[in-house]
């Protein structure tokens, strides 16, 4: 089956939807279902990445719900027009930014990727109160950033440079030579490849890109606290 989770009008879609609903906007997928004239299954689908919203029913959700056509292809922050909450009657006086319009879905983290401790990534209210931001493009509801300290992952990444992380829960699909942020002991930013024991999974070998001056080396499975998945780098340095 088709993995449509990599579109950004469906990324869009799904933030849109999770907005609409935490907002009161809609009841559930039959409320928007009905008003995108389709079925309360077409509208699981496309939430799950396994179909495309169509031009039809991208139509009906600006006419409907005044959503900024931009936003939908991931060329602006601005959820809705300018003007929308009055034309459908909301009383938007006590609404934040983080509920409307730009949706700050990702959040920093005051520390190097090289030290710390465990964070408490499912505590929402450890979670609730750092600095969130957006960057187009990047979707999720589990992702934080971290400022990469150190040479180990250049030219891939800069000390410097800031990460934007999947938080990924135990158990969760790994991918050999993809980069993560490891925690054990320490917070490392490395590429990552499976060491098995028959089916079973005992270690991580971490790799770093700059490997003339950082060799590879693994960590045991039960030592390692968390995992997250590089998305996306983010850094101030100009192409030259």
């Amino acid at each position: 089956m088709a993995d449509f989770t990599q579109n950004i009008v469906n990324q869009r879609f799904r933030e849109l939807y999770t907005a609409l609903e935490k907002n009161n906007m809609i009841k559930g997928k039959s409320d928007i279902a009905n008003k995108l004239d389709t079925y309360n299954h077409v509208i699981n689908s496309i939430l799950k990445g396994k179909r495309n919203i169509t031009v039809d029913q991208l139509n009906k959700l600006f006419e409907c719900y005044h959503v900024d056509a931009n936003y939908m292809f991931g060329l602006s922050d601005d959820m809705f027009r300018e003007g929308a909450f009055e034309q459908m009657g909301l009383d938007t006086r006590h609404k934040s930014e983080q509920q409307f319009g730009k949706m700050a879905n990702i959040a920093m983290v005051d520390i190097k990727v090289r030290a710390g401790d465990t964070i408490e990534f499912d505590n929402p209210n450890y979670v609730e109160n750092l600095p969130k931001f957006s960057v187009p493009g990047i979707s999720g509801d589990k992702l934080f950033a971290f400022e990469v300290d150190g040479e180990s992952m250049m030219p891939t990444l800069t000390h410097g440079d800031w990460v934007v992380c999947e938080y990924l829960t135990r158990g969760a699909p790994i991918y050999d030579n993809h980069v993560y942020v490891v925690v054990t002991n320490s917070f490392v930013t490395k590429r990552i490849q499976q060491v098995k024991r028959g089916n079973q999974l005992e270690e991580l070998r971490l790799i770093s890109d700059n490997h003339q001056v950082y060799q590879p080396y693994n960590v045991p499975l039960e030592d390692v606290k968390q995992l997250l998945k590089v998305k996306c780098r983010l850094t101030s340095y100009a192409i030259s």
